[in-house]
């Protein structure tokens, strides 16, 4: 449309509508770019109730079953060594000699004395025959008949006091050969070959014996956690297997499982006042050798079943300052942050102890795109609770 009485020249009036369109495309462009953006997508996660095996850990350290001194009963020169250290010794298996010939000679006289004991016992019942019969008779006096008896007492006496003496040589004899009290694996040698031994000294102690099958495993365990236990038992949460013994598996330093079940057969009726721990022990069977005194493992106690809880993967848990949260997207697609408490962890999941409800969805994926109060395109991933593994503390 022309204004009256004004005359536009004609390329003019063609640039003025190039400009025109311009602007108006410069105006769409603007309108497309001032749309809200599409929700982002996240994946989320169904949680609903499982009966969940509940596993503790704990620090233990390995210990021989049986750890035994082995040590001289004769005082002597230890003439020779018969084992090799390190090695497995059977039990009665002669370990150290030491010299004989000392206890040979005391066995020796010991036995003459004996002899002479016997030689004074005979003629004593010899002399006791003759006078017994005369003294019933009258013919001999009650002085004499005293003291042919008590003559005939006194050489028994000495008969079996000479018969101990024997007895207590030959068992020093024996003492001389230095035998293994228990089977298992002797560790190294205390004395060397030459050395005055003293039955009765530091010098007496010779090797030790240890005994790997089975094999021990001690730990501690937390005065709190005694108590809630003690709690779960009591309300019924927590479901043990009848009166079976608690169940132990143990975690090596390379993170490799020991392939044996434990038990554990020992819990102390006491806390310690200086740590606060109570001391347990757990036994193993260790046939085959893998396992050494003085490791140092994770016990794994397997407590029971706790029915009914909720869990969801650990990389679902925010934090925000002192507490924990879940991003938790509602029917309307919309995020909405939820404090939670947490309770036992699992293999890669974490029990949810309070905050969550059955059914819900809860962020796993794209966790940095779901922002409190916005709306997502949320994609079922999976369902927590199904098969739950066993949660661990």
């Amino acid at each position: 449309m022309m204004c009256p009485g004004l005359e536009v020249p004609a390329g003019t009036r063609r640039n003025v509508v190039l400009c025109v369109l311009a602007m108006a495309l410069a105006a769409c462009g603007s309108n497309e770019g001032a749309q809200t953006p599409p929700p982002a997508p996240v994946g989320v996660v169904e949680v609903t109730p499982t009966d969940v095996p509940i596993r503790v850990e704990y620090v233990g350290e390995t210990a021989g079953f049986r750890d035994v001194e082995v040590r001289a009963r004769v005082s002597g020169i230890l003439l020779k060594q018969t084992y090799t250290e390190g090695d497995p010794v059977e039990a009665g298996q002669v370990l150290f000699e030491i010299d004989p010939e000392p206890y040979k000679a005391a066995l020796d006289q010991a036995r003459g004395g004996l002899a002479q004991a016997q030689a004074v016992l005979n003629k004593a019942k010899a002399d006791r025959e003759r006078v017994v019969p005369l003294y019933e008779r009258g013919v001999v006096s009650r002085r004499d008949y005293d003291e042919t008896v008590a003559a005939h007492e006194s050489a028994v006496a000495n008969v079996q006091t000479a018969r101990a003496r024997v007895r207590e040589a030959e068992l020093n004899l024996e003492y001389t050969r230095v035998t293994a009290p228990i089977s298992g694996v002797a560790s190294r040698v205390e004395q060397s070959e030459g050395s005055l031994i003293s039955a009765g000294g530091n010098s007496g102690l010779l090797t030790t014996i240890s005994q790997f099958d089975p094999l021990y495993v001690n730990f501690s365990y937390s005065e709190h956690d005694r108590m809630e236990l003690e709690r779960m038992l009591r309300d019924g949460s927590l479901q043990v297997a009848g009166d079976q013994p608690l169940q132990a598996r143990i975690r090596l330093a390379d993170g490799s499982t020991y392939a044996g079940v434990g038990t554990v057969n020992f819990s102390d009726n006491r806390v310690d006042s200086r740590t606060g721990t109570i001391r347990a022990r757990a036994i193993f069977d260790n046939s085959e050798g893998t396992l050494l005194p003085g490791q140092f493992v994770r016990v794994v106690l397997e407590l029971g079943t706790i029915g009914g809880l909720l869990q969801v993967p650990e990389r679902a848990i925010a934090q925000s300052q002192s507490e924990r949260l879940v991003m938790v997207v509602d029917e309307n697609n919309v995020v909405t942050p939820r404090p939670v408490k947490l309770g036992y962890s699992s293999a890669g999941n974490v029990v949810v102890a309070s905050g969550l409800a059955a059914g819900e969805r809860v962020v796993v994926d794209g966790l940095i795109k779901a922002r409190p109060g916005s709306k997502v395109a949320p994609t079922v991933i999976g369902t927590v609770g199904a098969d739950a593994p066993a949660a661990t503390r």
